[in-house]
């Protein structure tokens, strides 16, 4: 180490006299001395510079991470590690030109002692020699604010990482500023200064503009932001949370249960019912133990625990957790976008098959974003349309070959049985002769309600027919005094306003569906066989690229096969032939509609049976092997 230490210093010594040599002035002799040791360190700043572009670079993506997983460190972690590694990028990097000056620092210290007369240390002589001190805190100040606005990593920092940099730099080249000979602390302050010029030329020849999306930057920043306000707020009501302990509780019975087969996924109170027929016929007809996660404490499936259902609450931030700790044969989840936002794929258990099944008929490739459903290893299809998009997105991008199961749904095989029996209580008693037209629109925004509803309604209260508005709950939730004000508005007419969703017999009853882009549609359509009326309000688009696949999506293709659109324009002309004509017309009769749900729709009536068959017959292939 010795040895090393001799050449650094002699190799520095003798640039001194160089220096020395060329303009026989000590002071002078100590700036070209800084100067060359710039010079040679040059590629050393460029290496810096780019590594600090490369670190700002990948900031948003690191701001996305940590507000994707924000209270998650491990999931932050893992994620960060894989960030690197396809960066080639190392933190421990960031250390090297930090040792280096270290070792800089030391070599020159001895050098300036043994070949320059400027060794005197201005706590012990006083006078002209304070200056120094004063000199070097002047210009670690100078070197601090250019580097907070200009340096290209430092600009990024917080204030508090700024000016807390900046307070110790000055205040500690003030302290050893006294205690160095002034040939050290005049080789600080030139080298301080040095720096600034040579980060003014570096940014001029490494522009970070030319490298760094700031846009995308400040965006990810703005993300940060809100996740951090949202977890600050879910903190709080996880707090006073009253399911709290139950929570934990059901967390660690459910990692002690061992040999688990299979576990359903579930947001929220409400989507049992896209798993209660196929999870009936598996207890139904075998032994198997169906576990059963919930985030919501509330959810009807409790009442439903029995030795072979056994329902747990997890909330969703320890349900991240929970995801990457999962250890089960068989996943079955509603939840599309596996692995690309908080839910990820098992780190403990990689041989688990993820199963997705779908709310809805509509189709994955326009109602979701483009990779929402890469990650899964099987999914259950609706019908032709839903299988052929997604074997044909596969095919396009040249993805893994998902197992895509002729499925059908649950939702409408169960809204079917519920319409019959509703139909057969209804002849028992006489219904009225007029016909109900029951307007029920989406949650998105620019819907019938938000758009054109005061016209829907003007032409239609002038029908003989009984008009029901049924918001969507979250719309009520949010605008009811909007819905009260219409209420008023038209309290004169035979219009019915309703909040109260306890009960689905104004959906089944009514003859005619009027909606924009809901997936109460064809949910309504294939259950009653009666028509729908679309108000062409704007398409609700989640994946902008849909058309990058020449599957047609069917939410376009079935909007003009099982009723009629209408331009918001057309309204007033438009509105009433067409409802007319959707009441009267033999193509939209229910023999033509049951002809369209047998074309569209998979496993009429056997959903159920078709959804157990395949999770059944995947865990005897499993426990053969």
């Amino acid at each position: 180490m010795s040895t090393i230490t001799d050449i650094v210093v002699n190799g520095l010594l003798a640039l001194i006299n160089l220096s020395y040599a060329f303009c026989h002035n000590y002071w002078a002799a100590v700036f070209i001395f800084t100067l060359l040791t710039k010079i040679i360190l040059l590629p050393l700043s460029v290496w810096v510079q780019k590594n600090s572009i490369k670190t700002v670079r990948m900031s948003p993506e690191m701001n996305h991470i940590k507000a994707t997983y924000f209270g998650n460190q491990d999931a932050i972690s893992e994620e960060q590690y894989k960030l690197f590694k396809r960066e080639k990028y190392s933190p421990l990097a960031d250390l090297v030109p930090l040792f280096i000056q270290l070792a800089l620092l030391m070599g020159v210290v001895e050098a300036v002692k043994r070949g320059t007369s400027l060794t005197d240390i201005p706590v012990k002589t006083g006078g002209i020699t304070l200056v120094i001190p004063l000199l070097a805190a002047l210009s670690a100040f100078f070197m601090c604010y250019v580097q907070n606005k200009a340096n290209v990593l430092q600009s990024e920092q917080g204030l508090l990482n700024k000016y807390g940099t900046m307070i110790f730099s000055v205040a500690l080249s003030l302290y050893l500023g006294f205690f160095v000979s002034t040939g050290v602390g005049f080789y600080w302050s030139c080298s301080n200064i040095l720096s600034v010029v040579q980060l003014i030329l570096l940014n001029i020849w490494i522009n970070p503009k030319h490298y760094i999306d700031y846009e995308a930057l400040e965006e990810s920043k703005e993300e940060l932001r809100k996740a951090k306000e949202f977890m600050t707020v879910k903190q709080k009501e996880d707090r006073s949370n009253p399911y709290r302990a139950k929570g934990r509780a059901d967390y660690k019975r459910f990692l002690k249960t061992p040999d688990k087969k299979v576990v359903f996924y579930s947001e929220k109170n409400g989507f049992y019912k896209y798993y209660r027929n196929i999870i009936e016929e598996i207890i139904r007809r075998t032994n198997i133990v169906v576990h059963y996660i919930t985030s919501d404490p509330e959810d009807e499936v409790f009442r439903l625990e029995s030795d072979q259902f056994r329902p747990y609450y997890i909330n969703e931030n320890t349900m991240i957790i929970l995801m990457m700790k999962m250890e089960t044969d068989i996943m079955v989840m509603t939840t599309p976008d596996l692995e690309n936002f908080q839910l990820k794929r098992s780190y403990v258990k990689k041989d688990i098959e993820y199963i997705y099944v779908p709310h809805d008929v509509n189709s994955s490739n326009l109602t979701f974003r483009k990779e929402a459903l890469d990650h899964f290893d099987t999914i259950f299809t609706s019908g032709p349309k839903n299988k052929s998009e997604i074997a044909e997105r596969e095919q396009k991008f040249h993805l893994p070959g998902k197992n895509l199961i002729e499925w059908g749904s649950s939702v409408i095989d169960n809204m079917t049985e519920s319409y019959k029996q509703m139909v057969q209580e209804e002849q028992k008693t006489a219904r009225e002769s007029r016909k109900t037209v029951l307007i029920a629109p989406s949650w998105q925004k620019d819907n019938i309600l938000d758009s054109c509803i005061e016209q829907l309604l003007e032409r239609l209260v002038q029908t003989e027919h009984h008009v029901i508005v049924r918001p969507h709950p979250q719309y009520v939730r949010h605008y009811e005094s909007r819905i009260d004000a219409l209420a008023a508005a038209f309290q004169a007419y035979d219009v019915t306003f309703q909040k109260d969703f306890s009960s689905n017999k104004t959906v089944y009853m009514a003859d005619l569906l009027i909606t924009d882009w809901s997936s109460i549609a064809y949910e309504y359509a294939f259950s009653t066989l009666k028509p729908v009326l679309f108000i062409n309000t704007p398409m609700k688009i989640v994946n902008p690229d849909y058309q990058e696949l020449d599957t047609v999506p069917i939410d376009i293709e079935l909007r003009d096969r099982v009723g009629i659109s209408v331009a918001q324009e057309e309204i007033g002309r438009e509105i009433v032939p067409a409802v007319e004509r959707l009441l009267g017309d033999e193509q939209f009769a229910p023999a033509s509609m049951q002809k369209l749900k047998e074309q569209y729709i998979y496993n009429i009536g056997m959903s159920g049976k078709a959804g157990a068959k395949y999770i059944i017959d995947r865990l005897v292939e499993r426990s053969a092997r």
